[in-house]
C-alpha cells in the first residue's frame, strides 16, 4: 500500500493505536479510523462513537454536546464506509456535496481510498494512461 497522508502526527499514531486495539487491519476499520483520527475532538471522544467489545460503530454520538458541524460530517462518513450506514430520515446528509463542505475533505479522500483500495488501485493505474492518451 502507498503511504497514508495523515493530518499530524496524533493522527497517525492515533490510527496506529487503534488498529492494534482491534486487532483488526481490514479496510473498514483502516477507513473508520483513519477518520475519526483526523480530529483532536473525534479522537477524545472515540469511546461514544465507535464499541470496542461489539466491534461496531454507534451512531447515537452524533447527538453528542461536543459534536460540530464539521465532526458530524466526519462521523458520518466514517460510519457510512464502516458499513453503509446513513441516519434514518437525514440520508441527504450523507451526500458529497453535504459531507465535503468542510477543512476534513482533503482527508476524506484518503479515508475512501483505505476503504475501497482494490478500485483505488485502479484508477491509480488508469488515470496516468488516459492523460498520455489525450496528448
Amino acid at each position: 500500500m502507498e503511504s497514508i497522508r495523515f493530518a499530524d502526527r496524533e493522527h497517525k499514531a492515533f490510527f496506529s493505536e487503534m488498529l492494534a486495539k482491534t486487532h483488526n487491519n481490514d479496510p473498514y476499520h483502516q477507513a473508520f479510523f483513519y477518520a475519526m483520527g483526523i480530529c483532536p475532538e473525534t479522537r477524545c471522544n472515540i469511546h461514544t462513537l465507535f464499541d470496542f467489545n461489539e466491534d461496531g460503530i454507534r451512531p447515537e454520538g452524533l447527538a453528542a454536546a461536543w459534536q460540530t458541524g464539521g465532526t458530524r460530517r466526519l462521523c458520518r462518513l466514517a460510519f457510512n464506509l464502516w458499513n453503509g450506514w446513513t441516519e434514518e430520515g437525514k440520508e441527504n446528509r450523507s451526500t458529497p456535496y453535504e459531507l465535503f463542505d468542510c477543512g476534513f475533505a482533503p482527508y476524506f479522500f484518503e479515508a475512501i481510498r483505505l476503504r475501497y483500495p482494490e478500485y483505488c488501485r485502479s484508477l491509480e493505474r488508469t488515470v496516468p494512461q488516459l492523460y498520455e492518451k489525450a496528448r
